[in-house]
């Protein structure tokens, strides 16, 4: 499953292969090469400071490269879950952040040369049960001053029932975009590792020491600070995984034998509709996204992608599907993302977290409060984005009944395979189960005619890994670890992947 972004592709040759090759020190390491760790690192090498990028796959490998790449600030039902969980002024925060990003974006691309199509942006409801949602999301969207209408009817083909119209947004290739931030970033002296993970960090005040692997050596390097963009933290220090739900979600690109619509768009009522189109070699594709889950807790994750295939193919008749791809996002127990320290007192290591599948806006606006803070001048609006503050008591009960449900799906992923026991049949070329007693669980798939046999403990906090039957991949109902059919970490918050079983 590759995105359009990443699919053939001529990339640039990675700075380096191995950790060996660069310099054991820096002012500040970044983790995650993705929309905010390298725009993060392009701010603080700008402001001279000598900073390495570490990557534990490539440059946008994760949620960057897979998402829709949109840059709007009218995000679904975004401003009105906000403004009923955090108030007004939260709200107004989160928006000024936002357009702090969408505008440090749009300017880079402009000075960068990077291909941005601007256009009209959509939230709207599919159905009448979706109209309330919808209003709501107009009437927050007035109440902060953004130049929104009502749209009661579009000129599109497939069920609306009304919608927010907010003018003169943006999409891209994103792709591009940080092929074009590491260009400056390695012009500027910053340095990037791609294929070398951060396991460990120790020290404090003092500085920090990195514990890091590469394909073909063990590490260390010696920071002043850290930043982590890692889509999730992959420190459990302030427990971020218990702050955020993991979601996974689907996109599609279709050639399109007639005409697409121009806007970008996305309803307000489930199941999700999120629509663009794409310009690719001269012509254009559309893009449908939905069939989101809860990482790890979705049976059949294939059946909500079969019925968003069928949805394309039947309001854009005589679509052919050319790319399939997902990602995984992260929302906030409290509506708002988690950007600064990660820890209360912590002046040496940061974090970014629960952009709620907004990354474009947020994660630059994620970067602007980050190197704000490095830098001696935070923006005003960053108080919306706290790591910590009085607002979680908002999100208590959110917590607590997420957190339940990490509690009854770690019981259940130890004692439900006993029912398998002796019944380990494969159906298809892409099957995974997990059977045994609780003292001998076994993870057993096959894929492309190969069987792989492992341990199905995520080495994070011992969950059970459960079979995605839509990305053949294991997943973690806990926390939203991730791994390939042979156990092969794909993303955190553990560090290391599954182990061999019998």
């Amino acid at each position: 499953m590759t995105s359009l972004w990443l699919a053939d592709r001529i990339t640039t040759s990675p700075a380096s292969d191995t950790a060996a090759d660069f310099s054991d020190r820096a002012d500040v390491v970044v983790a995650g090469a993705g929309i905010t760790g390298l725009v993060t690192a392009v701010l603080l090498a700008r402001a001279g400071r000598e900073v390495l990028v570490l990557e534990a796959r490539t440059v946008g490998s994760c949620a960057t490269g897979n998402t829709t790449g949109k840059i709007s600030l009218l995000q679904g039902s975004q401003l009105s879950t906000i403004s009923a969980k955090q108030g007004k002024q939260r709200a107004g925060g989160y928006l000024e952040g936002n357009r702090a990003g969408q505008d440090w974006l749009l300017a880079f691309c402009a000075t960068a040369g990077v291909a941005v199509q601007r256009e009209d942006a959509y939230s709207y409801a599919q159905s009448d049960r979706g109209v309330g949602a919808a209003r709501a999301e107009y009437d927050a969207c007035r109440a902060l001053g953004m130049p929104v209408s009502w749209e009661p009817r579009a000129d599109v083909p497939f069920p609306y029932h009304g919608g927010v119209r907010l003018e003169g947004q943006a999409q891209f290739d994103p792709m591009q975009f940080l092929d074009a931030l590491r260009a400056e970033l390695l012009a500027a002296g910053g340095q990037l590792v791609e294929h070398t993970r951060l396991q460990h960090v120790s020290g404090g005040r003092g500085g920090l020491r990195l514990d890091v692997d590469g394909p073909r050596e063990h590490a260390e390097l010696r920071a002043a600070q850290l930043v982590l963009a890692t889509g999730i933290p992959i420190l459990d220090r302030g427990g971020y995984f218990a702050r955020v739900k993991p979601n996974r979600s689907y996109c599609m690109a279709f050639d399109v034998p007639g005409e697409i619509p121009r806007p970008m768009m996305i309803s307000t009522d489930s199941p999700t509709r999120s629509l663009r189109y794409a310009p690719t070699d001269g012509s254009e594709r559309l893009l449908v996204g939905g069939a989101g889950h809860t990482v790890g807790r979705a049976k059949y994750p294939s059946d909500g992608l079969a019925e968003l295939e069928s949805w394309a193919l039947r309001h854009f008749p005589g679509a052919t599907r050319t790319h399939l791809w997902s990602a995984q996002d992260y929302a906030p127990i409290d509506a708002l993302p988690y950007v600064g320290p990660i820890l209360p007192d912590s002046d040496t290591i940061y974090v970014a977290t629960g952009f709620n599948k907004w990354g474009m806006t947020n994660g630059a606006a994620a970067a602007l409060a980050l190197a704000g803070r490095l830098l001696g001048h935070r923006p005003d609006w960053d108080r919306a984005f706290a790591s910590w503050s009085t607002r979680e008591l908002r999100g208590l009960s959110t917590a607590v009944a997420a957190n339940l449900e990490v509690g009854f799906n770690l019981a259940k992923g130890w004692i439900t395979p006993t029912a398998r026991i002796g019944r380990l049949g494969l159906g298809g070329d892409a099957a995974g189960v997990v059977s045994g007693p609780p003292w001998h669980l076994q993870a057993h798939c096959r894929v492309d005619g190969v069987d792989h046999r492992l341990s199905p403990v995520c080495p994070h906090l011992g969950g059970i890994v459960t079979w995605n039957d839509a990305d053949r991949a294991w997943e973690c109902p806990l926390h939203g670890s991730r791994f390939a059919p042979d156990g092969t970490l794909l993303e955190g918050p553990a560090t290391s992947g599954l182990t061999a079983g019998g």
